[in-house]
């Protein structure tokens, strides 16, 4: 093999590295991307959840029997 053969084959085999560290870094976007579609999505659903029972907690407390009950409560102390 001559010089301009070998230069050739390493140029070509770069370029291969290259075009393969490519694709392995967009797949790995891609698939970043969909955990962190996917986190969201947990966490829009833990939030909801949360914001019902702050609701009812809300409704709870706000109630006049649960009043009268933790001034009952206060009088035994």
């Amino acid at each position: 093999m001559n010089l301009t053969a070998i230069i050739i084959i390493a140029i070509l085999a770069s370029m291969v590295v290259s075009i393969v560290k490519t694709v392995k870094r967009n797949n790995q976007v891609k698939f970043t991307d969909s955990k962190f579609k996917e986190y969201e999505t947990q966490v829009e659903q833990k939030l909801s959840a949360m914001q019902q029972r702050i609701e009812v907690l809300e409704k709870i407390v706000t109630d006049e029997k649960y009043n009268l009950n933790k001034e009952f409560e206060n009088l035994k102390k």
